[in-house]
């Protein structure tokens, strides 16, 4: 896996939860909160947790009820300590880094003087 173009598969699987999620609403779920894939030899879990996806490609070594049952523990934890980050943040109170920067601010940047 070490010559995994990790970019595009982010890519790739933040639009396939996109694209579930879509299909959740339209069946009237919220979401679809984990999702797998499985090949001839490379699987792979997704995990929704809050805003952040965890992903696990795994081969025939492991099975995907392992993969379930490890992948949910680990996303409760995962989950606690990010809800404890949040509200131990000073970033989570104050305006985002952004905000001040207005839209003719960023049209001024793209525009050819």
């Amino acid at each position: 896996m070490g010559e995994l173009d990790t970019t595009s598969l982010a890519s790739l699987v933040a639009g396939n939860v996109a694209a579930t999620g879509g299909m959740a609403k339209l069946i009237g779920e919220r979401e679809f909160p984990t999702l797998s894939h499985e090949g001839e030899r490379e699987s792979i879990h997704i995990s929704v947790i809050g805003r952040v996806l965890l992903v696990v490609v795994f081969d025939d070594r492991s099975s995907l009820g392992l993969v379930k049952l490890r992948s949910k523990q680990i996303s409760q934890e995962l989950a606690a300590a990010f809800a404890e980050i949040e509200r131990d943040s000073e970033f989570a109170t104050d305006a985002l880094p952004f905000d001040e920067i207005t839209d003719e601010e960023i049209d001024s940047l793209f525009s050819q003087t």
